[in-house]
């Protein structure tokens, strides 16, 4: 959040006007010198007089530890002249922001400050320090580590992590939380009240109501009883807007629903902008679960049924959610005992891709594409607030005293992200990768979610973590790749192979060390080794020169046949440690900070214009922008979407998870943009929508975030204003 108390006194302020020249032109060229300007002035202006002046760095761990600034307990765990050391260390590298806007959100967002506000404790070395010695937890060398990782923008924590570490006064690190309603009213109350908990203590909540019977079920032989799902998202809507962390972040929830469940047509119509407000939802984020029969009914125009949760648990002795629609469809429709409606395919298609262009709701789960891949012994029904968290879940059962007779399992995501221009630079790869896991696996094994049972079983079962990238769009650009071109797709595919391979070696070395794997190994594809049949299969042959050399200057081995069965037998012999390892998320204001495109998506604008709160508008040069670059930055909204699915598709053959993947569209689709638009209107449609979205799905994506639609007037809808699940 933006404090306007931070904003310097000092009556010559000149780092706005500079920052905003690079929206003006000089002979059609952008001024980007003006941005580097811009962050000069901003620190000789407003950090440095405004950050507190300490004689010694003595003085300065002292007075941090004595006001309740850093908490004492995590120094204690290192000699004070270590702790010294590495602060002088890392000053030492020089680090310096390239951008106004990454230095402005650091010393706005992330930066301890006073309790005033108005000054400020911390430089950017100080707060990674602080990350590295608090996620080492006592380890001198995993600490000196991590803190090169850090300043030289390899590794980035996730922002509650990477905010919160070592700070007296804290939330929690994780991201977010994954919750489940089984069918019953304990159920229901239970979680409201850990939506609730939840919202209070992190980051965003999703909910899977999947397994709630429909309106007009029966409830103890009454006839057309159930309110179904939507009053309980309105119980939920409120919970998290009262549930806020004090004020500091809105509440932010998603619910997720199987798109078979009867109300799935209500639960749709609740966002959108005509709806009566009893059953509008303002604030919650609408995720639809989609089996491969929906893909099959649609494909043929076929009626498609709706079943009666309530009946189909009832005969299948399981919850809703748990059921294998497709395997199950036609036993079902011929079941006279499971209730059903009808509704055409198509038309429910149609009304999602009416809802997206609306609000870039919903998101889509291709459970059966996530579920098909899942290598653990379970059954995944749901995802998180940003689409890329995809674990297995056991449903619990309560008794009326709000006991847990079968306690089952619930998710809290632990993310980080690589940052990849940077680690292809790391002077060793591995090493690299094995840190950041080793801090991931702190933050798991330190989360302990008293409020919330299931989450805490699942946590203390499962060690999940979840570490993506940024910054691929940039690598592209520096390295004259186009976005969706065979060579960047090949690296993609190269480095996630790598990120995976490092992590299970990272994974399979900690449960070597403890002599623990996650609950349910032996059960897992990576206990038999059917997992790595991919791998095993053949030795990988670059195929790009560009790649192959890209890949020899980084001195970056491609692991071998005889590499990945040496991998395959350790993991057989000691196991993992993590049950998931690999999650892309979107990253937010992380990524100015660390100067990178976002995520794995494309870049939006050459020179993004945010409207910062209190201070007006700041603009943000596409990193390493310049005349070399250039031609290698398109913007997503003038992108074929294929190429963007393509790119994501070769990472998720590699990640155990998913990904965040955002559909950029225009109101006004450009010309010969899709070839399927020749001969008709060029304004974006559902048919687009349709066909983008069976594209994505033949492809093995498993999930699809938002779609962000850019109208003739400059706005975007759909754009995400939430930052409680992002990186």
């Amino acid at each position: 959040m933006d404090n306007p108390k931070l904003v310097s006194k000092t009556t010559d302020i000149t780092y706005f006007e500079l920052n905003n020249e690079l929206n003006r032109p000089v002979d059609n060229k952008i001024p980007l010198e003006k941005d580097r300007e811009a962050v000069r002035a901003f620190f000789l202006e407003h950090v440095n007089p405004n950050t507190v002046f300490f004689y010694t760095l003595d003085e300065k761990l002292d007075y941090l530890v004595e006001h309740d600034y850093i908490e004492s307990e995590f120094l204690e765990k290192y000699d004070r002249s270590f702790i010294k050391d590495l602060m002088q260390k890392t000053y030492k590298t020089k680090f310096r922001f390239r951008s106004f806007m990454a230095a402005f959100k650091f010393y706005r967002q992330y930066a301890l400050k006073t309790n005033d506000g108005k000054r400020y404790l911390e430089r950017y070395e100080d707060r990674i320090v602080f990350n590295a010695l608090f996620l080492a937890n006592g380890d001198p060398e995993l600490a000196t580590t991590l803190a090169d990782e850090m300043i030289h923008q390899r590794y980035q924590p996730a922002t509650p992590t990477f905010l919160n570490a070592g700070r007296k006064r804290r939330g929690e690190l994780v991201s977010c939380f994954l919750i489940q309603v089984t069918d019953d009213m304990n159920s229901i109350g239970r979680t409201i009240n850990s939506a609730l908990q939840l919202s209070r203590i992190g980051g965003g909540v999703g909910v899977s109501l999947t397994n709630v019977r429909a309106a007009g079920d029966p409830i103890k032989k009454i006839e057309n009883a159930s309110s179904g799902v939507v009053p309980i998202m309105k119980l939920l809507e409120d919970s998290f807007s009262y549930s806020n962390q004090l004020g500091q972040r809105n509440g932010a929830g998603a619910v997720y629903l199987n798109i078979f469940h009867p109300d799935i047509v209500s639960f749709l119509s609740t966002k959108k902008e005509n709806a009566d407000e009893k059953i509008r939802v303002k604030t919650l984020s609408l995720g639809v679960v989609v089996p491969d029969k929906f893909y099959e009914l649609v494909k043929h125009d076929d009626v498609m049924y709706l079943f009666s949760p309530y009946d189909v648990e009832r005969i299948y002795g399981k919850p809703f959610a748990y059921v294998d629609i497709t395997k199950e469809y036609d036993n079902m429709v011929n079941n006279p005992e499971i209730r059903k409606s009808k509704i055409f395919a198509r038309d429910l298609e149609n009304e999602i891709s009416k809802l997206q262009q609306e609000s870039g709701y919903p998101y889509i789960i291709n459970i059966d594409t996530a579920n098909r891949s899942n290598p653990i012994d379970g059954t995944i029904i749901m995802s998180n607030l940003c689409s890329e968290i995809l674990q297995i879940q056991k449903p619990s059962v309560i008794s009326n005293s709000q006991q847990y007779e079968v306690l089952g399992t619930d998710i809290s995501c632990n993310l980080g992200s690589t940052n990849i221009p940077n680690l292809m630079k790391s002077p060793h790869f591995g090493k690299s990768v094995e840190a950041m896991v080793r801090a991931l696996t702190y933050v798991t094994d330190h989360s302990s979610i008293d409020a919330v049972p299931t989450v805490k079983n699942g946590n203390e079962q499962a060690h999940t973590i979840g570490l993506g990238g940024m910054g691929l769009h940039t690598f592209f650009a520096i390295h004259h790749m186009h976005y969706g071109s065979p060579e960047s797709i090949e690296f993609t595919d190269l480095y996630f192979m790598l990120l995976n391979y490092y992590t299970l070696k990272a994974s399979n070395k900690i449960a070597k060390e403890r002599q623990k794997s996650f609950v349910g190994f032996e059960k897992s594809k990576y206990a038999d080794g059917s997992y790595f049949e991919a791998y095993v299969a053949q030795e990988r042959v670059i195929n790009s020169e560009k790649v192959a050399h890209i890949f020899e200057e980084a001195n970056i081995a491609i692991p071998t046949v005889a590499d990945w069965e040496q991998l395959r037998d350790d993991i057989k012999e000691h196991g993992l440690y993590h049950q998931n390892r690999l999650a892309v998320a979107p990253t937010g204001s992380i990524s100015y900070v660390n100067e990178t495109s976002a995520s794995l998506q494309p870049i939006t604008r050459l020179i993004e214009e945010r409207q910062e709160k209190k201070t007006g508008k700041t603009y943000y040069p596409a990193p390493f922008l310049s005349n070399d670059t250039l031609p290698y930055y398109v913007s997503a909204y003038d992108m074929d979407m294929r190429k963007v699915i393509d790119i994501y598709a070769a990472a998720q053959k590699h990640i155990d998870q998913g990904m965040s993947l955002t559909l950029f569209m225009r109101s006004t689709i450009p010309e010969g943009l899709y070839e399927w638009k020749d001969g008709r209107t060029d304004k974006m449609t559902t048919r687009d929508l349709n066909i983008l979205r069976y594209y994505a799905w033949k492809k093995g994506i498993k999930s699809i975030y938002y779609i962000r639609t850019f109208t003739e007037n400059s706005d975007e809808i759909g754009s995400n204003a939430c930052e409680s699940c992002t990186i």
